[in-house]
């Protein structure tokens, strides 16, 4: 671990400390790449460990290395003083067993089981060969007063709050004897208050001696708990340094790298008349009052941490979720809480953030998945016309660079870009005028994000509207005429093109 950034302090601290982690010169390869690349991380007792970088710098494939689920092409792990070895298969057992417990954003709990059953789940303390349920709810109570957690264990977990709910998922990581803890985004999804309590118990974890590794952006949070943090750039560890003589603009130039400040932004904002507007949309508790415009041939881009409201945002403007106050104004008609259907048939269009589950049907062909917008064009008297919907999806692949074989192949077959644009390649054929992208390159590679980046703005120029919402900050200045800033469900602050990453970033994770 690089230390010239730490301050004697911290140092003193940790070396009394012994290590419960460590990763010697780790390196992994994927057939798109290196994911890391001579990565040393080391971990000690009772530390909390901030772990930052942009989407793809590698902060899931060492996460993966630590908990077992990947085995370093080169280099060692070590728990403790122990090598974590030994077949693939068992690789993350032996992990678990050595003391690694991970809790990701996504929740697994069980919502139609009781708390002390999900905290057993896999594990039944038994009597006399079956389930010891006095035996069950101590352990489950033990476990939750380990994190100072005020939960009934006989209560059901789809009663209980998103908070609590990522309690329970923490303390079922703490059952046993953990060495350590990784937390992936846990606060991503809670309001202020409810993050306090997660917050709470971290601290709780490591002061019983827990090693906490807390993957995050939000620098507040990170600062309140953390005491280090490594910063991870192109697969590579760019710095270990002491939070408490380290400048968030510091942390920036440590996760951008001097190469992308040079990248390529849209120079002029350009937009023609206003063709929609959102007025004082309120959703609590997510949306908060959110107010702003939309001009023909703008690509608008939502900057936010996970949380924030961008995702919601898009839903409540397009109908999949009624907003409890404000109203939409669509070519200078006032909408109350339009559905989807009718969002649809005035020329607005959405991709959803989850492709594989949202935004395609996997078994379908990429004609079939294209298509299926607008029907009517392709058939006659209810009877599809095979002929016209392969001419129709020729012309999409074509616009849209859609590597593939056949218009008939399975999407499923392809890549993650190529997927993306038949996605949004069927809102142009379906003619619609605004199109909201949610995480549209998400999982996908460079080549496919810059084709998507040029088809936005080929889309804007030929006077269709886009509201681009991104995680990666740093593509939004690559795209997007303006960007407004998204905090706790209120825009808190615009940016007019050329925007300066590395300004926006640091005002992004600088949110309070």
């Amino acid at each position: 671990m690089s230390v010239a950034c730490m301050s004697d302090r911290a140092l003193n601290e940790l070396a009394q400390q012994p290590v419960v982690a460590r990763i010697q010169s780790g390196h992994k390869r994927y057939p798109g790449g290196v994911a890391l690349q001579d990565v040393n991380f080391t971990l000690r007792r009772g530390e909390v460990r901030a772990l930052l970088g942009k989407n793809g710098a590698g902060k899931s494939t060492l996460i993966r290395m630590l908990t077992g689920s990947e085995r370093p092409d080169a280099g060692q792990v070590f728990i403790g003083d122990r090598l974590l070895e030994g077949p693939d298969a068992l690789l993350t057992r032996r992990a678990g067993e050595l003391g690694v417990r991970a809790v990701y954003q996504e929740l697994s709990l069980v919502q139609d089981m009781s708390v002390a059953e999900n905290l057993c789940l896999g594990a039944w303390p038994q009597r006399a060969g079956v389930i010891d349920a006095p035996g069950m709810l101590a352990q489950a109570r033990h476990a939750l007063a380990l994190l100072g957690v005020d939960i009934d264990p006989q209560q059901w977990v789809r009663d209980l709050s998103p908070a609590q709910q990522q309690l329970v998922e923490i303390a079922r990581a703490c059952q046993g004897d953990p060495k350590v803890v990784i937390l992936d985004e846990p606060t991503s999804s809670l309001a202020n208050a409810e993050a306090d309590l997660v917050a709470a118990a971290v601290m709780r974890l490591s002061a019983a001696g827990i090693a906490v590794v807390y993957v995050s952006h939000r620098m507040n949070e990170i600062r309140r708990l953390a005491s280090s943090c490594t910063i991870m750039r192109d697969g590579r560890v760019a710095g270990d340094v002491a939070l408490d003589n380290t400048s968030t603009q510091q942390i920036v130039d440590l996760m951008l790298g001097h190469q992308d400040h040079h990248t390529q932004t849209v120079t002029a904002p350009k937009g023609g008349d206003k063709v929609f507007e959102v007025k004082q949309l309120s959703l609590p508790p997510k949306l908060h009052q959110v107010s702003f415009e939309l001009r023909r041939g703008e690509v608008l881009g939502i900057a936010g941490l996970l949380g924030a409201g961008r995702s919601e945002l898009l839903k409540a403007i397009v109908g999949l979720t009624p907003f409890v106050e404000g109203e939409l104004i669509l070519d200078g008609e006032t909408l109350i809480c339009p559905n989807y259907a009718q969002m649809l048939q005035r020329g607005m269009a959405y991709t959803p953030e989850n492709r594989k589950a949202e935004g395609i049907m996997p078994l379908l062909g990429v004609d079939e998945n294209t298509v299926m917008t607008d029907s009517r064009s392709v058939s006659r008297f209810g009877v599809l016309n095979w002929q016209k919907i392969k001419q129709a999806t020729s012309a999409i692949v074509s616009r849209m660079r859609v590597k593939t074989a056949e218009t008939g192949t399975p999407i499923m077959t392809l890549s993650g870009g190529n997927q993306q644009k038949v996605v949004i390649g069927r809102w142009v054929y379906a003619r619609s005028r605004i199109l909201l992208l949610d995480e549209p390159t998400r999982g996908v590679d460079v080549e496919a994000k810059n084709q998507i980046y040029r088809i936005a703005r080929e889309l804007a120029a030929e006077g269709k509207s886009i509201i681009f919402v991104s995680s990666e900050v740093e593509e939004l200045p690559q795209v997007c005429d303006r960007i407004l800033l998204l905090q706790q469900g209120t825009i808190v602050k615009e940016f007019i093109s050329p925007v300066d990453v590395e300004q926006l970033m640091s005002e992004v994770l600088m949110i309070q």
